[in-house]
């Protein structure tokens, strides 16, 4: 939620609305915090993760200050509080981005070369952890200037280590992850192309570019946004996942999609490109005219109808609602 206010309120919103979501942003960073969540989380064959959270009082929780032991929960977090700070422009949000990066960088190793573990169990390297690590980074270098060039210097050996990662695959989509042989060697795990991965990526390589001036990290993003949008797409153009899993993507899928368009939005901004505002026009229009019920809830699946599955639900229109602040930040 918190990462979709913020260009709802950078998009030439009156005083008041940047002084209402404050409240918004403060309550969040404030209840999150008071309690521990300790996450469990399954990994299907296809890559689709179920995440369950038990919470608990602060006085008896293992982690504290947005930690616990699968690092892109950590990453979501640091982004989170990053997109905060934008609005905020409050010191303790960026602060305890960095507390959690610092986190985050005690799980990367020389295992496939390099790049970040998706928990702390250090049993899998997936795509959606280190996309995070990147982004975290890049974001940071942009903000912090006592230390640009350290977090720089970091995301531009994370993207480069990814690149030779082998989770690229030859269609430029990236599949879920790492699988790890035997003699140590890792090769691509065939596991889904799933949207979100698609999407991070692309918040990640702008951000990289605009702390290092190198707009070939936008071409490369470009790449990648370009097959997504053709191989993800119905004949319509609306953005389905490749296994067309809607209404049961599990119960973190469905927020994949509308990741995607947040971070082809990011993209857009930073490159236009004719394609993206129409993907981002397309999916919009969908959503609000077959997807939307009479209480102005979005469901799951954007060429509608609203409500298959259990949904709507907070999840599913969040996801959607990525699509419609896109759609409005780029004037469509």
């Amino acid at each position: 939620m918190l990462k979709e206010l913020r260009p709802t309120i950078l998009w030439k919103r009156p005083r008041h609305s940047k002084d209402d979501v404050r409240g918004i942003i403060s309550n969040t960073y404030g209840g999150a915090q008071r309690v521990s969540v300790t996450a469990q989380k399954t990994l299907s064959a296809t890559g689709l993760t179920n995440s369950s959270y038990q919470f608990q009082a602060a006085s008896k929780r293992g982690f504290s200050e947005f930690l616990n032991d699968y690092y892109d929960d950590e990453g979501w977090w640091a982004l989170a509080l990053i997109r905060s700070w934008d609005v905020t422009h409050e010191q303790a949000y960026l602060n305890m981005a960095e507390h959690i990066f610092r986190d985050m960088q005690a799980g990367t190793d020389g295992t496939c070369g390099g790049g970040l573990w998706w928990s702390k169990e250090k049993s899998y390297k997936n795509a959606i952890a280190n996309e995070l690590y990147l982004s975290v980074a890049a974001s940071l270098a942009n903000r912090i200037s006592s230390r640009k060039a350290e977090y720089t210097q970091i995301a531009k050996d994370q993207w480069a280590w990814f690149k030779k990662s082998g989770m690229i695959n030859k269609n430029n989509l990236i599949n879920d992850g790492l699988k790890i042989n035997s003699d140590g060697s890792c090769v691509n795990n065939g596991m889904r192309t799933w949207s979100y991965n698609q999407g991070v990526v692309l918040g990640g390589l702008a951000e990289l570019s605009k702390a290092t001036g190198d707009s070939s990290y936008l071409n490369q993003a470009a790449t990648i946004a370009k097959a997504a949008i053709v191989l993800l797409s119905d004949e319509n153009g609306i953005i389905r996942e490749v296994d067309k899993c809607e209404p049961n993507c599990g119960a973190d899928g469905s927020q994949f999609k509308g990741i995607f368009v947040r971070n082809l939005h990011y993209l857009h901004k930073a490159a236009p490109q004719d394609a993206f505002r129409t993907a981002i026009q397309k999916n919009a229009n969908s959503i609000w005219s077959k997807d939307r019920n009479s209480k102005n809830q979005l469901g799951i699946k954007w060429t509608g109808p609203p409500d298959l599955g259990d949904g709507p639900n907070a999840s599913t229109h969040s996801s959607a609602m990525d699509v419609i602040v896109a759609a409005l930040a780029i004037g469509v």
